[in-house]
């Protein structure tokens, strides 16, 4: 049975605050644990007997044998699974990031959870193993955000710094460094490398100027047909996808 103590500390994950001086954030969902037990230290899981059966041996500080009550009390969730686990944060060392032989993803001043969420599984699925995020980016440990990477932490390692800094850096290296612009050049017609930075912005502002002063090179998503009347703009994660599946398609095409 889980403890009154226990659900007041995993509901206030919920705030970042919270999750940094606990250093912990919350996962639930069948598969999303499972996915995330071997990539982090597990300190407390809550699940059903019938979860647990599936699993083998599980690497929990604290690990409780759950009823339906237990997991709707401490669930973020409208619907709960069969578990939910609190994790220790990563600390991963933003040092450890090479743009001259892969793809790094930028984002600077995404602020929806589930965009986010949406972005580092896209990162995972064409095996872009870093993002690099401004201060004022959403947390990738909030529950909504975790909730949206459908496991995909579990493979790719989300950095906070601040972004000017990491960008002067990567500039003086001539780390090629691409952008999306509404007066950028045609993404298809121009040449992509097969590594460097891609910076993604703001929802409804884009890329902000002190950004965008080290980017190298604008691209821009051509709508169709030419010159019709189209949507002002895409969503930045369906934006990030289009042009993250470019990079990779020219990439298979010149082996």
């Amino acid at each position: 049975m889980i403890s009154k103590a226990k659900i007041k500390l995993i509901h206030s994950l919920e705030t970042k605050k919270q999750r940094q001086a606990n250093g912990l954030f919350v996962a639930e969902g069948n598969k999303l644990v499972a996915d995330l037990l071997p990539a982090f230290d597990c300190e407390y899981l809550l699940a059903k007997p019938s979860w647990m059966a599936t699993q083998g041996d599980i690497h929990a500080q604290e690990l409780i044998v759950a009823e339906d009550e237990d997991i709707r009390k401490a669930s973020f969730l409208k619907n709960p699974q069969d578990v939910l686990a609190l994790f220790k944060l990563p600390s991963p060392e933003i040092q450890d990031i090479d743009a001259s032989s892969n793809l790094v993803l930028v984002l600077d001043g995404i602020q929806d959870p589930g965009n986010l969420g949406t972005i580092i599984r896209l990162a995972d699925w064409f095996g872009i193993e870093h993002i690099v995020c401004s201060t004022d980016t959403a947390d990738a440990f909030s529950p909504k955000t975790v909730q949206a990477t459908m496991g995909a932490l579990a493979r790719v390692q989300v950095h906070y710094t601040i972004l000017e800094e990491f960008m002067q850096k990567q500039h003086r290296l001539e780390i090629p460094i691409y952008g999306t612009f509404l007066d950028g050049d045609d993404l298809y017609t121009q040449p992509l490398s097969r590594s460097g930075i891609l910076v993604m912005g703001n929802e409804g502002n884009g890329i902000r100027p002190e950004i965008e002063k080290f980017i190298t090179r604008k691209l821009y998503i051509p709508s169709f047909p030419p010159g019709c009347a189209t949507s002002e703009s895409l969503n930045v994660a369906i934006a990030t996808a289009i042009v993250c599946a470019e990079f990779r398609r020219r990439e298979v095409h010149s082996v």
